[in-house]
């Protein structure tokens, strides 16, 4: 006891081995102590734990891993085992713009046919034929290298596509009548695009030119006429009208290989503007020498059209530019211009003639060969002339023909991209039938551009996608078909780099809604 004592007067508690924890300390010695400084804690510097803690970082994250490539080489292993694959991903949005704007109703509405088809429906017909060209294939036998392709044959909802010779007993069992009902078609079709992708264009031009398919065969409706590449040679000469600011084809048929009457100019004329959208407002025209006769301007009159024509060099006109009063150009590349009222014959009254004038540059002199200074007396010269109603200065009306450029680079696309040359038969209403399916694929790749365009894009920066090009970034997209509880879905690579602009075209596509007699707007702002 005396020793628990004398431990707690000194302040200690004893521990579990009976020895005071704080030995020799007492409280008073221990405060003092405390309360002298110590000299190392004078030089350092006092931290709050709270804000200053010395928190581990945190790890970042690693670096992505690349994984390996894939080695491919001579020796790699291969089969055929894959199932439900295509390279034609991009028939999905091409569907379901068509089956958003009731193409298939509009087809069997129109289509006439007193052949029943058995191995598919008109409609099936007429949509594997289009489908076909839009994807590359302008001959019939070539369809045979996608009579198993799951999407096509999805789309058709058929197990295989029929042989070539079921295809061309189809085309051959339509009559002449069937193209003017394809255009009719497509008429309707515009319309509906039109008001779904929201294009309220007031203002447009129209381009008019014709081109030269040679033939190599037998085929009805050949004739030799003007063939600049192949002279002698019996061709077609088709007469197709472009919309400038949305390079859709607008009219056109195929024709035998005379060059056009007036007749036929003028009534082809009348057929574009009755094509034309309600909400066009002004039309502008313009066309070659081919064209160049009163009844074109008097089609384009009736029509409120100001046009611009290309003049056709003839000795009365000649004459008439040697006694105009020519003056310097400085806003063209031509040396002179001019312009001048003039009545060619057989027309009912003048019109307005603007020419521009060019001096031919001077012939070189063989080295040794005597010049013959008598040639060059006096300066000769070469013209371009054309017609007009525009009040406009020479140079604008100059300019404005100028971008008609374009309407020949579209019908190189339809010729080279959409199979506009490829006749399949020596019977001309085949011809003239598939020709416009031939164009019809080419006008789908102007209808998915539209629907594909900047919200914010106006006229000027409506960019043309050729279908070669469209068919590189949008069709063929190698894609998986898969089908899950009763779904059937189409998966596309992760590599996609047009991943984006697919989506976005994909929602704007099923969007289109009926709307009254028309079709709601799936974009904003309009197009005009």
């Amino acid at each position: 006891m005396h020793g628990r004592e004398s431990a707690g007067e000194v302040g200690g508690v004893l521990n579990h081995l009976g020895t005071p924890e704080n030995m020799g300390y007492n409280r008073e010695s221990v405060k003092n102590r405390a309360s002298q400084p110590d000299p190392k804690e004078v030089t350092q510097m006092v931290t709050n734990r709270k804000k200053h803690s010395n928190k581990t970082p945190v790890k970042q994250g690693p670096a992505r891993v690349s994984r390996e490539p894939n080695k491919i080489g001579a020796s790699t292993p291969y089969d055929f085992s894959g199932k439900n694959l295509t390279p034609y991903g991009g028939l999905l949005p091409v569907i379901t713009m068509l089956e958003k704007l009731g193409f298939q109703s509009l087809v069997e509405q129109t289509l006439t046919s007193k052949r029943i088809p058995r191995a598919m429906e008109l409609y099936r017909f007429v949509l594997g034929i289009v489908l076909g060209l839009y994807i590359g294939f302008p001959r019939l036998n070539q369809l045979r290298f996608v009579a198993r392709d799951p999407i096509l044959t999805g789309i058709l909802k058929v197990g295989k596509l029929p042989v070539q010779s079921t295809f061309w007993r189809f085309l051959a069992a339509l009559h002449l009548n069937v193209a003017r009902q394809l255009l009719a078609v497509m008429r309707t079709l515009r319309e509906r695009v039109w008001e779904a992708a929201n294009v309220k264009l007031e203002v447009v031009t129209v381009d008019t030119d014709t081109t030269v398919h040679t033939l190599y065969g037998r085929q009805m409706g050949g004739r030799k006429s003007y063939n600049p590449s192949n002279k002698g040679k019996k061709s077609y000469q088709p007469m197709l009208t472009f919309l400038a600011e949305t390079r859709e084809y607008l009219w056109g048929g195929l024709r035998n290989g005379d060059r056009p009457t007036g007749k036929q100019i003028a009534d082809h004329l009348r057929q574009v503007f009755a094509a034309l959208p309600e909400c066009v407002k002004q039309v502008f025209g313009r066309a070659d020498s081919g064209f160049y006769c009163w009844e074109a301007v008097e089609a384009y009159r009736r029509a409120n059209c100001r046009f611009v024509i290309v003049a056709r060099k003839t000795s009365r006109l000649v004459g008439r530019l040697l006694q105009a009063e020519w003056k310097p150009s400085p806003k063209t590349d031509a040396e002179a211009e001019c312009e001048f009222r003039y009545q060619p014959r057989g027309w009912k009254q003048e019109c307005r003639f603007v020419a521009l004038r060019y001096e031919k540059p001077r012939e070189k002199v063989k080295p040794g060969e005597v010049e013959q200074y008598q040639l060059f007396e006096t300066s000769q010269y070469k013209y371009r002339v054309f017609v007009t109603d525009m009040a406009e200065p020479i140079d604008l009306v100059v300019w404005f023909y100028n971008q008609r450029a374009s309407a020949e680079n579209l019908i190189k696309e339809a010729n080279n991209d959409a199979g506009l040359a490829a006749h399949p038969s020596g019977r001309f209403d085949m011809n003239r039938n598939h020709f416009q399916l031939a164009m019809l694929a080419y006008n789908l790749n102007c209808w998915l551009m539209l629907f594909n365009r900047q919200p914010e894009a106006g006229v000027t920066e409506l960019h043309h996608t050729t279908l070669a090009t469209s068919r590189l970034r949008f069709l063929f997209l190698a894609a998986k078909i898969w089908r899950h509880a009763g779904r059937t879905g189409v998966s596309y690579s992760d590599h996609y780099e047009q991943k984006g602009v697919f989506q976005r075209l994909m929602d704007r596509l099923r969007r289109i809604r009926p709307r009254g007699q028309g079709y709601a707007a799936v974009m904003q702002p309009a197009l005009r």
